[in-house]
């Protein structure tokens, strides 16, 4: 049982509820949104009730606001209720045609002591509540998302105003997926006293069972032992890093902020997605390991967005002109057939976005094995064949169902990942409606919440790998480790001109010679904040580069290379830039040591002589 505050009125925060039943906690868009909250993802079966009880101290009539979001205005599918000590409250929530929103749902009265409270889901089609008000007078709660609001909330809910300090760290690492475990991994096998922040329940990122992909590209040591799977899909990198004494992993706590003094970082800070108790971690090294380049936003680091301009790099891949556009987020599903009967609701909100869509392949078979075939239904151009580019090649890509190219990742998240799953509902109601009886027992099994991330912002270093350092085999004296892949280049439609724009216009797919290409350490720390490093696709390349750079197990590379400098720029005390220009060699002795198993570097080993870096 929680203790709710009654100060001006008593906050319930969804995702402390005591209960989930069938509803999730999403926290992907607590920056957008304000908050965390529970999602009733039911795939069309309404979820079992959420539930929780209150304390309240004081007896009286209370004004009840609910924080809900109706997010297909014109059809209102994610319907649900609220009541209070068994009596359902009259109003319908995700139902007023509003974004997110306070809505007001009348008058009770709370009894003094324990008053139970239960979120109802009446659709199963991903209903959403943020938080319960009761208020003690007629003031409206704040929507905005602002550092008033957040005080606000801190207040009723008995927070302290500033984060509590969690402790000084060699390093922090932010980011859990598999750059960020590699990293981690890394430095605290070396010693050092090391912190985790991930803002999802497990580790893994785009790899973590909540979605699922292969980790490609170049399959080091590290990677292959952290990221082996037990039975229910989880890679196993969290149960090592327990291992490790001097390793602390925080789940479910996302960066909300950070403290620069001049062109260091000092610490940064971190909220609890249940709780919402804030956390100060203090560090001498800091590495990102986002795959969105969030503390370097944060901070003020120089990054670099979208395609670069044909005449910036002279790469053959890029625009004339240089744009926004970048690879979008992608949501995994997989069907299967039941062995009875499946009914599905009707959807025309769905429909609406899929239009007449209806070829489900490019499934996640399981945890690590995506790009599976699946049901199609009609002889129609709902159903074309995608191959890559000029080949003949057909493949069920799992990638072809993307969106958000052109969009903002870091202010349209939900958007996007709302786009994406009402395309996969409508394309299924259309598969199921276009041959009933071939499809009478099919089921929607599972659908992901959680998207997997595209491209967003990249760190610019000390220097930008572009298309024609890879396509060369450029060599370079600063090289620490080798990255392997193709160049793998989402063509998006414009806005406007697919009519299935949930879907790749085309995707290039570059094999190049199949061998592997240098990555220099100036790739990997920031060009203007001393001691801030990267590992993983925003590491600095250019657009076209990262198709290739972003696979995980490159990403994995770049962590263990991070990880053995930020233990030389300790030992040292000097940063990363310092070792680039004084102690390079004994930094490429210890990565050597730390991948020694990893990659055959003789047939493109680097240069000897190397040029100090300015500054």
């Amino acid at each position: 049982m929680r203790k709710a505050r009654n100060a001006s009125g008593i906050l319930v925060e969804a995702e402390d509820f005591e209960n989930h039943g069938g509803w999730v906690v999403d926290s992907q868009f607590e920056t957008q949104m304000g908050s965390p909250y529970l999602l009733a993802h039911g795939l069309g079966r309404p979820v079992a009730d959420a539930s929780t009880t209150i304390t309240v101290a004081e007896a009286g009539e209370y004004k009840v606001w609910v924080r809900a979001k109706d997010w297909v205005p014109s059809h209102h599918p994610g319907r649900f209720t609220l009541s209070v000590n068994g009596a359902v409250l009259a109003t319908e929530f995700g139902a007023n045609g509003q974004d997110w929103c306070w809505q007001s749902a009348g008058k009770v009265s709370l009894p003094q002591g324990e008053v139970r409270l239960v979120l109802h889901d009446l659709t199963g089609f991903d209903g959403r509540c943020d938080a319960i008000y009761f208020a003690a007078d007629e003031l409206e709660p704040p929507n905005a998302v602002d550092e008033a609001s957040r005080a606000w909330r801190k207040a009723l809910r008995g927070l302290p105003d500033e984060p509590v300090d969690a402790g000084d760290y060699d390093v922090v690492v932010v980011g859990g997926g598999i750059s960020g475990c590699s990293a981690a991994l890394a430095s605290a096998r070396l010693g050092q006293r090391v912190a985790l922040i991930h803002d999802r329940p497990v580790l893994g990122g785009n790899a973590s069972k909540e979605i699922g992909l292969m980790p490609r590209g170049t399959q080091g040591a590290l990677l292959r032992e952290l990221s082996q799977r037990t039975e229910d899909g989880d890679i196993v990198a969290l149960s090592l890093l327990r291992r490790e004494p001097t390793a602390t992993v925080f789940l479910e706590h996302r960066i909300v902020g950070a403290v620069r003094e001049g062109d260091r970082i000092v610490s940064v800070d971190a909220v609890a997605a249940r709780g919402g108790l804030e956390r100060r971690f203090k560090g001498a090294m800091f590495i990102d390991t986002t795959g969105t380049a969030m503390l370097g936003v944060l901070v003020g680091a120089e990054t670099m967005y979208g395609r670069e301009a044909k005449s910036q790099f002279n790469e053959g891949y890029a625009p004339d002109v240089a744009d926004e556009m970048h690879h979008g987020n992608t949501v995994f599903f997989r069907t299967r057939m039941a062995d009875h009967p499946v009914p599905f609701p009707d959807v025309p909100w769905a429909v609406a976005v899929s239009k007449d869509y209806a070829n489900l392949s490019g499934q996640l078979v399981k945890p690590g094995q995506e790009n599976g075939p699946g049901p199609m239904a009609g002889n129609n151009p709902a159903t074309p064949v995608f191959r890559f580019g000029n080949s003949n090649d057909v493949f069920p890509a799992t990638h072809f169902w993307e969106y958000g190219q052109w969009l903002d990742p870091y202010k349209e998240g939900e958007r996007i990942r709302d786009y994406l799953i009402t395309a996969l509902y409508g394309t299924f109601s259309n598969v199921k409606r276009l041959e009933p009886e071939t499809y009478a027992n099919l089921d929607l099994e599972w659908v992901a919440f959680v998207a997997a991330q595209g491209e967003f912002k990249r760190y610019k270093g000390d220097y930008v790998l572009n298309e024609n350092d890879i396509r060369e085999h450029r060599r370079f004296d600063d090289t620490l480790i080798a990255n392997d892949g193709s160049f793998c280049i989402h063509c998006a439609w414009a806005p406007g001109e697919g009519k299935y724009d949930f879907r790749l216009k085309d995707w290039i797919f570059d094999m190049r010679d199949f061998q592997s290409y240098e990555i220099p350490f100036r790739c990997l720390y920031s060009a203007n904040i001393d001691n801030l490093m990267m590992a993983g696709k925003h590491i600095s390349v250019t657009h076209v580069a990262g198709s290739s750079v972003k696979l995980m197990g490159n990403g994995a590379q770049h962590g263990v290379a991070v990880a053995a400098a930020a233990f030389l720029c300790r030992k040292h005390n000097t940063i990363p830039r310092g070792l680039c220009n004084e102690r390079l060699d004994e930094l490429k002795g210890l990565v050597h040591e730390l991948a020694m198993h990893d990659h055959d570097m003789a047939s493109h080993p680097p240069a000897k002589k190397f040029v100090p870096v300015p500054g």
